[in-house]
């Protein structure tokens, strides 16, 4: 159940371009959280009208606040006046909203995560015993690397320019271990478009399920308005803030 929060900022700090930060959220975990993967609707500035969504990074069921953890790039100016917060500040929040990643107790997971889509990736490792795949365009785009290699069995990395780890795409790695290891449960992804559609396509080469997260700009966050439809394989189309935004990589028409 989505519910609606003024949130106090208790932690603040830059993670490489992005920015990190913790809020406490009342009893929005306990009675919001479906899965890792979901994300908060953040009210930015008197005068914008539209609230901005942001994936949450990691959350906990804490006394006497529930702890909800964001990161975020400036991206516009809603970002730009959410970066400019600092701690003890309010923040009015909806959330939690959409469907997380649905991981098995026990189970072993592949999690790739892209640029700003790696954060909501280590809630992903810390319900799991997982291998993360981490991309980005250069070294300083690959964040949180230290936090995933505290959680996760391995943390393998690629960048487009060869400044850190493999020389190119995050879907080379993926192939390159699963055909190393078949004994994975899922491959779990958050990236951009392009990226999933890669990442999705070789899962399916090793018949390996395979769950993504689609980033689509978003309107109301309740799925009333079209802003961030998403076309599906059936030929339907489902709204990412409301039927997502994660999805079975097979019901998704990446040729859209």
């Amino acid at each position: 159940m989505k519910v609606e929060r003024k949130c106090t900022i208790v932690e603040k700090t830059r993670v490489g371009d992005a920015i990190w930060m913790t809020l406490e959220a009342g009893d929005m975990v306990r009675t919001g959280f479906k899965g890792p993967g979901q994300f908060v609707h953040i009210k930015c500035g008197e005068g914008l009208l539209l609230r901005r969504p942001i994936s949450v990074c990691t959350c906990a069921m804490a006394e006497p606040e529930d702890l909800v953890s964001i990161v975020f790039e400036v991206r516009g100016e809603g970002t730009d006046w959410l970066a400019q917060r600092e701690v003890g500040q309010q923040l009015d929040v909806l959330g939690l909203a959409g469907n997380g990643f649905d991981i098995k107790t026990g189970g072993r997971y592949l999690l790739v995560g892209g640029g700003i889509g790696i954060p909501p990736m280590l809630g992903c490792a810390q319900f799991a015993h997982s291998t993360a795949v981490l991309g980005g365009r250069s070294a300083d785009k690959i964040i949180l690397k230290d936090m995933f290699e505290d959680v996760c069995d391995k943390v393998l990395v690629a960048t487009d320019d060869g400044s850190q780890g493999h020389h190119g795409f995050v879907d080379a790695l993926v192939r390159q271990e699963l055909e190393r290891d078949k004994g994975y449960d899922g491959v779990l992804a958050c990236g951009p478009k392009p990226m999933l559609r890669n990442v999705a396509k070789v899962a399916e080469e090793f018949g390996v399920p395979c769950l993504v997260s689609m980033e689509e700009r978003m309107g109301c966050g309740v799925g009333a308005c079209l802003v961030c439809a998403c076309d599906m394989a059936d030929g339907s189309r489902k709204h990412v803030c409301k039927n997502g935004p994660v999805f079975d990589s097979k019901e998704v028409d990446w040729n859209a």
